[in-house]
């Protein structure tokens, strides 16, 4: 039994980090690749050219436990459901991103998760959070904060 447990122990040192795969959804100019990049380089990016759909790999301790996380950085205009719903399929978890300064952009947010539930055949337990951007400019402020924390 002992060899056992040191085997099983030592397949487990050797297996790769898991890899968690998340989805940046939201309209064009929401600032999902903004986001994105804040996130793996610790620094806002000004200038960058819109996104077609980049992908990102960032390692991260969750849990206590090493992991990748994947975060697929969409372009904001899927016009072709194929490549959306493809997008969506591979997804475990999803960023849904707003502008504050764009009723708009908060309206499809209930299409994003709408899609999302659909194609991943689910009610409800698949994670998405919906995020808030361009705070910095709360003066331009379209979107009320109590609006967006109902939904």
């Amino acid at each position: 039994m002992s060899g056992q447990k040191k085997g099983s122990t030592a397949q487990q040192a050797n297996a790769a980090p898991v890899v968690h795969k998340v989805i940046m959804v939201g309209t064009g100019g929401v600032g999902k690749s903004a986001l994105t990049l804040q996130f793996m380089y610790d620094e806002f990016v000004e200038e960058y050219e819109p996104t077609k759909a980049d992908s990102y790999r960032k390692k991260v301790v969750l849990d206590g436990e090493e992991c990748s996380i994947d975060i697929l950085d969409t372009a904001g205009q899927e016009d072709y459901s194929a490549i959306r719903d493809n997008y969506y399929r591979s997804g475990e978890g999803f960023i849904c991103v707003f502008s504050i300064l764009d009723m708009d952009s908060f309206d499809a947010t209930t299409e994003f998760r709408e899609q999302i539930l659909r194609v991943k055949n689910s009610d409800n337990s698949i994670p998405i959070v919906l995020v808030g951007n361009k705070a910095d400019l709360r003066e331009e402020r379209v979107v009320p904060l109590e609006m967006a924390r109902q939904r």
